[in-house]
């Protein structure tokens, strides 16, 4: 499924060190939004990795879990529509 990240810190350096964390999980699609795919328990415990790296009731992280058979309907200005990774490599 799509995870939707979105994000408002005001610190630069945390908002950084989130972002480059975050880039391991998805694509960054605006400044403080990223798209990943990924299941329910993969997005539980990316959950809690991030409540490890913000600052409370300062900073605001949101998951939205967006449903496979939203995803056609996605319109999009200025990028490319969510798509998922490719199920395998050729390496």
């Amino acid at each position: 499924m799509l995870v939707l990240i979105a994000y408002d810190i005001p610190d630069h350096r945390r908002r950084t060190k989130l972002a480059t964390f975050l880039e391991g999980y998805g694509r960054r699609v605006q400044k403080s939004v990223f798209e990943c795919f990924m299941g329910l328990e993969e997005m539980k415990k990316l959950h809690v990795q991030l409540q490890k790296r913000v600052k409370l009731p300062e900073d605001d992280v949101r998951l939205y879990w967006i449903n496979a058979d939203a995803m056609p309907r996605t319109l999009t200005l200025g990028s490319l529509p969510p798509e998922p990774p490719p199920k395998a490599y050729i390496i």
